[in-house]
């Protein structure tokens, strides 16, 4: 009996999974308020789900989709200024879209003050374009609102909330996922639901993650440096070091706390790293490090100061190490604060004990690696200070650290939009550093305080075939090559100067040949809409299944939209794939129909939802209301692969990064259709 239960359970579970495919994260309330005799204010509350965020009005353009309010015009009212959002939303850097963007979680409010102009009761009307996100999936949403506003004559109004009732009926009515976001969801859902020892695990990784970020690993050769100043003693080297890394997990842990009690948010540890000042900074500390390796000068602490911090050591004291501790978490926070941010965005929902668990956790693997290595710090001490092999590590420390403090330039460059650090700048620079670093191994190059070298070594000839070859590997990015492996280290392609894969029309099929795609006529659309690598294909549903007809081939509708970092990341790291491509620029006919594309259409093209009734007057509305109409969702990425009558073949796939899952998603649907030619 029991064994039925359960299921019985599971199947009931598994049915709701599958009935539930269109979602609705965000729930609206309109309300208005009266603030003088003839000024009011129109209140757009946003209640958002959980793991679902909200993107701001105010970013750079080139991200996803910011959210906008337009009203309809009326001689009853007049805008004044724009809208104001609150609370002050997070900020992170986006990896797709390579822009900083701001979001908001679990709650979020819009204020649009106005000057009344009537003495009667009116109604404002307007639409809400915004877009939502969470891991798996974004969904577009343009729906309409309708506010009601007290005349001018009667102030102090009440609030008189007005729900948004198109929304609500998208929830009601219909509130389905499909079979791959269901897993994705479900999967989330058990991460919240791990106990504290879990989250504690998961932030450990986390922090040891940080040290390999660019700004963190230069930085341990100096921190042990540090330890080798003025010690003679075993003990007290350990205990320095000790302090040092306790200093470490206190201060990260604080920052968790702080954020906990002042409600920050996660935005709070891009703050320092995403200002030009705290960046500046680091580039010069950096190109000091750098000149110091390079034997331009040592940098130490003056006499008095070293001796009185020695004191303070043999006297059990912590401010040598604790403000060493401090100096390391301030400059390392510009490339892990979006991995702090991650652990942080709890505290922005109120939630007081894991983020200080997780900052805690972060801290301590993050402190584990310099503690450990501080603590023998006479390895290092006993060797000379000039000359010899440890000079040469110095050396090669100086060529990297001298590289990677460039990165605080180009965030400079890409926050304030200066143009004066390119890729192919940046690329440059890094191509010239590296060959002279192969140059320096084999004893080409000489700094003051290097010794002769008589002959190669063969680690010496090792390392200078993996400083030319990397820097041979970065030569292509000069002309517009992707450079996928260090594209977190360098600026963004769209920052590039000179391009050649601009102008590319011809893909690599995968089997050493270059071929052009052939499709049946010129693609509506074309001059405005553009598939990745090449590809070819159609932007309107009917010219596509027309070739697809005409040509006998499967079609792959490819449901995306211009603000979807989700769809952007498939086509950079699934449909790159060579077998992908193959099989896409072979086997089908691509249409590309997207949801949030606001070109007009000619009046005649015009098509009345049969979802709501409403008449869809733009490419993507027309498209975000078929993909909802023909098959109940309407979440992007989603991929759908049909016959020449618009039947499906096989489950349609969602956003998934794995190859293979996807080229045996293509290979059913080719499968399929040969069976029924």
């Amino acid at each position: 009996m029991k064994r039925k239960v359960i299921l019985s359970t599971f199947f009931l579970f598994l049915t709701l999974g599958l009935f539930a495919q269109l979602v609705n994260p965000v729930k609206w309330t309109f309300t208005s308020k009266m603030t003088s005799e003839n000024t009011a204010e129109l209140i757009f509350e946003a209640n958002i789900d959980m793991k679902w965020h909200l993107y701001s009005q105010y970013f750079g353009e080139g991200g996803p989709v910011r959210t906008a309010f337009m009203f309809n015009e009326s001689n009853k009212y007049e805008l004044i200024d724009k809208p104001s959002e609150s609370p002050e939303p997070e900020e992170i850097m986006d990896d797709v879209f390579n822009i900083k963007v701001k979001y908001f979680s679990n709650k979020a409010t819009f204020v649009q003050k106005i000057k009344v102009l009537s003495s009667e009761p009116f109604s404002i009307t307007g639409s809400i374009e915004y877009q939502v996100c969470q891991d798996d999936k974004c969904v577009y949403f343009n729906p309409d609102f309708s506010v009601k506003v007290k005349g001018a004559s009667i102030a102090n109004a009440q609030v008189v909330p007005v729900v948004d009732s198109a929304i609500e009926k998208v929830e009601t009515e219909k509130s389905i996922t499909t079979e791959t976001a269901t897993v994705k969801v479900e999967s989330t859902s058990d991460i919240q639901k791990k106990s504290i020892w879990g989250f504690f695990f998961l932030s450990f990784i986390l922090g040891l993650a940080g040290i390999l970020t660019p700004c963190v690993f230069p930085m341990i050769p100096m921190t042990v440096s540090f330890f080798m100043q003025g010690q003679s003693s075993k003990f007290n080297s350990i205990v320095k070091a000790l302090i040092f890394g306790i200093s470490i997990v206190v201060l990260y842990t604080s920052v968790g706390l702080i954020v906990s009690l002042t409600s920050a948010g996660a935005g709070f540890t891009t703050a320092l790293s995403s200002h030009w000042i705290p960046n500046l900074i680091f580039f010069v500390l950096f190109l000091a490090f750098a000149a110091s390796f390079f034997g331009m000068f040592e940098i130490i602490l003056p006499t008095g100061l070293a001796n009185k911090a020695d004191k303070q050591v043999d006297k059990g004291g912590f401010l040598a190490s604790f403000f060493m501790a401090f100096t390391l978490v301030v400059v390392s926070f510009s490339c892990t604060g979006p991995i702090v941010g991650v652990l942080l965005v709890k505290a922005a929902a109120g939630d007081v004990l894991e983020p200080l668990i997780g900052m805690f956790a972060f801290g301590l693997a993050f402190a584990l690696p310099f503690t450990l290595l501080a603590i023998f710090p006479r390895m290092l001490k006993s060797l000379p200070k000039s000359g010899g092999w440890m000079n040469s590590v110095k050396v090669v420390l100086g060529f990297i650290i001298l590289a990677f403090s460039l990165k605080f330039i180009a965030n400079i460059d890409q926050a304030y939009h200066l143009g004066i650090m390119s890729r192919d700048v940046y690329l440059a620079i890094w191509i010239v550093l590296f060959a002279l670093l192969g140059f320096y191994f084999l004893g080409k190059i000489k700094f003051s305080h290097d010794s002769d070298v008589p002959f190669v070594s063969v680690p010496r000839m090792v390392f200078a075939i993996f400083s030319f070859t990397f820097a041979l590997y970065l030569l292509p990015g000069m002309f517009g090559a992707e450079l996928n492996s260090i594209s977190a280290l360098i600026p963004p392609k769209s920052a590039q100067q000179f391009d050649l894969t601009k102008n590319q029309t011809f893909i690599q099929t995968g089997v050493g040949v270059t071929q052009p795609t052939s499709l049946c006529e010129t693609p509506k659309y074309g001059d405005i809409l553009h598939l990745p690598h090449g590809l070819q294909g159609y932007f309107d549903y009917e010219q596509g299944m027309a070739c697809a007809k005409k040509l006998n081939k499967p079609v792959l509708l490819d449901f995306k939209g211009h603000q979807c970092a989700n769809c952007k990341e498939m086509e950079t790291k699934v449909w790159s794939d060579p077998e992908v491509l193959k099989r896409l620029q072979n086997d089908f006919i691509i249409i590309a129909l997207y949801v949030d594309d606001r070109t007009k259409l000619p009046e005649n093209e015009w098509v009345t939802s049969s979802y709501d009734g409403k008449v869809k007057k733009t490419i993507g509305n027309k498209y975000a209301d078929f993909q909802i109409s023909k098959y109940n969702i309407n979440s992007q990425p989603y991929y759908v692969l049909v016959n020449q009558d618009g039947e499906k073949l096989n489950e349609p796939k969602g956003h998934d990064l794995n190859i293979g899952n996807f080229i045996k998603f293509l290979d059913e649907g080719i499968e399929e259709f040969n069976k029924t030619k």
